[in-house]
């Protein structure tokens, strides 16, 4: 028995068609909505709202001894119709549950997120040098290139030939003194 190369291009199709089939038709309560945290900041973000008399909608962190949408911190949704956003700032440790509901009453989803504690700053010893002190070596941490070398050279150059020249002018001066 052979299958027709028509049939066999026609399988995924089906299949695709099945499964969006079987999708809800809105967006789940945890999928209309994704909640952030960044330090001691909540942040949500939806696409699931529509504007209705310049509004989006609002959403409700509200914390573990909270209930209803109406206990919590209500911040108004801003944005586009690509997607709308709220942020709660200086929020304190602890579980909250952030719940967005759009401008026709319709709950954009509920999600439940943790703000973790700031972290305590800690003393920490500073870690010696590996190679100890460069003593001797005069900046040596740093390489200067070889104009700077040269240049240096001559200032020592300089200097020798200075000083063996004050020399043997003051031994001739004073003939016998050296």
């Amino acid at each position: 028995m052979s299958i027709s190369k028509p049939l066999l291009r026609l399988g995924p199709t089906v299949a695709a068609a099945a499964a969006l089939a079987l999708m809800p038709a809105g967006p789940a309560a945890a999928d209309g909505i994704s909640v952030s945290t960044t330090g001691n900041t909540v942040s949500v973000s939806t696409s699931a709202c529509t504007q209705i008399n310049g509004h989006w909608g609002t959403a409700s962190l509200l914390s573990s001894g909270q209930a209803n949408f109406s206990q919590g911190r209500q911040v108004a949704l801003s944005g586009t119709s690509a997607g709308q956003s709220a942020a709660w700032s200086n929020v304190s440790a602890g579980t909250y549950t952030v719940i967005v509901v759009c401008s026709n009453g319709s709950t954009a989803g509920t999600q439940s997120v943790v703000v973790s504690p700031a972290p305590s700053p800690s003393v920490s010893p500073t870690a010696s040098p590996s190679r100890g002190v460069m003593g001797g070596v005069g900046g040596g941490s740093r390489d200067y290139g070889t104009v700077t070398a040269v240049a240096g050279g001559a200032l020592v150059g300089a200097g020798v030939l200075g000083t063996v020249w004050y020399l043997r002018r003051r031994g001739t001066a004073r003939p016998g003194h050296l």
